[in-house]
């Protein structure tokens, strides 16, 4: 019996030995993912049949994928079919809700920006903000979908958001929901020469918006132009390929961005071609901290090349890629695919683009300073021309009337510079 016993070991063991190494391993591991796979089956068919309440297979299998997609990082996800054609609208530039992008942090939903001109917009939430309960409900221990999908509803119903700023005291905004249309770029002429683009995020118009935006400001200067301000502050990003045109559109040649996945043979490299549409006027980029992902692309292209001046305030952080994996019948998966890193090699994730220029929000008062002139002097010579123009107060304002003083004082600081740069450009060139 005993040799029996040693013989059938013996058989055993050179039927192991005659299987190659790795089919060992990859057995091993296919059988490790079924048990894993089975205790899934245990615990999904134990809550289907003693959960307090009834609970669907659907709900139960969408909050298993969502559970296990989110679990990986903030902005992987499952999209229900509803959810996915929200997005979808989304990026057109038309879609229902607050206005509001927002990503979650320790259990909290933190708004990264709030949409111009939009309700969250003009109830005065900002970037930073920890949204703490919905309607009085903690947000604690939902998902971001799910948060998401609380804060979406009718057109004209009102939601009430509970908010942490900062060390201040929880306070409560309501906002009345809207259909929200995104007018991703506008322009205007600043100080009389100054060309001001604002971009509030980067839909599939964005690009083109730039394009004419520049084109307009140029025209109605009749070429007159001292430089332009690309205001990216409070942009919550959007698609890559806009993000890519807007910087090649002020670039001539070079590196855009890259994105690498953890498979080094995949990585991808966005590159400029020929063509600035601002003749290499002076730029300057503002950011601050709701400024994230394809902003923080845009802003990091120009500011490696040296095409743009950056200021204002650090940025967001975001630089991984999502990618939209439609599930035909059942909506589709957003997972972090790859990481963004700068012409010359920065990521940007968790890190931002810090700016060449800090400069943070402020507000300028006048101060009432009596000071004394020559002509106040007892026995002054009287000017040669007394009729003289001497230029008034030297703002353009009238004589005892205060000059109106800027609200934006990151985009005031923004055109002071561009008129520097222009002032010393045309020395140069004289």
């Amino acid at each position: 019996m005993r040799m029996r016993r040693i013989a059938a070991a013996v058989v055993v063991l050179l039927a192991v030995a005659a299987v190659p190494a790795a089919t060992i391993g990859q057995s091993e591991h296919s059988n490790d993912t079924y048990r894993q796979l089975d205790l899934f089956a245990t615990v999904f068919e134990r809550v289907r049949a003693e959960y307090v309440e009834e609970v669907s297979d659907q709900e139960l299998i969408e909050a298993a994928l969502n559970g296990m997609l989110t679990s990986l990082d903030p902005h992987s996800s499952y999209l229900d079919q509803d959810s996915f054609q929200d997005m979808q609208v989304q990026t057109r530039g038309s879609f229902g809700g607050l206005g509001i992008e927002v990503t979650m942090e320790n259990g909290l939903v933190v708004v990264v920006s709030p949409i111009d001109d939009t309700p969250a917009f003009r109830a005065g939430l900002q970037a930073g903000d920890l949204i703490v309960q919905l309607n009085g409900e903690p947000v604690l221990g939902l998902t971001l979908s799910e948060a998401v999908d609380r804060m979406r509803g009718p057109v004209g119903s009102d939601i009430t958001l509970t908010i942490q700023r900062g060390d201040r005291d929880p306070f409560e905004v309501t906002i009345t929901r809207d259909v929200i249309r995104i007018e991703s770029v506008r322009h205007r002429i600043e100080q009389g020469d100054v060309g001001y683009i604002r971009v509030t995020s980067f839909t599939e118009q964005t690009e083109q918006g730039v394009e004419n935006a520049v084109a307009s400001i140029s025209e109605q200067l009749d070429g007159e132009v001292s430089g332009y301000v690309l205001d990216l502050r409070n942009n919550p990003g959007g698609l890559l390929d806009q993000a890519v045109g807007v910087a090649d559109a002020f670039l001539e040649r070079g590196e855009i961005v890259s994105t690498r996945t953890r498979d080094e043979d995949d990585a991808q490299r966005y590159n400029a071609e020929a063509g600035d549409i601002s003749d290499g006027l002076p730029l300057v980029v503002l950011i601050n901290g709701g400024s994230a992902s394809a902003s923080e692309i845009v802003a990091g292209a120009l500011q490696d090349h040296h095409r743009a001046v950056v200021m204002g305030t650090q940025s967001f952080g975001k630089g991984s890629v999502q990618t939209i994996m439609p599930l035909p019948g059942h909506g589709a998966m957003r997972l972090t695919t790859a990481r963004y890193y700068t012409p010359s090699g920065r990521s940007i994730q968790a890190l931002g683009i810090s700016p060449d220029i800090e400069v943070l929000p402020a507000t300028v008062e006048e101060l009432d300073v009596a000071a004394r002139r020559e002509s106040d002097l007892r026995n002054a010579l009287t000017a040669e021309d007394e009729d003289a123009d001497n230029g008034g107060d030297g703002d353009g304002s009238a004589a005892g009337e205060p000059a109106e003083r800027p609200t934006d004082y990151q985009l005031d600081r923004a055109i002071d510079l561009l008129r520097g740069v222009a002032l010393f450009n045309r020395q140069v060139s004289n």
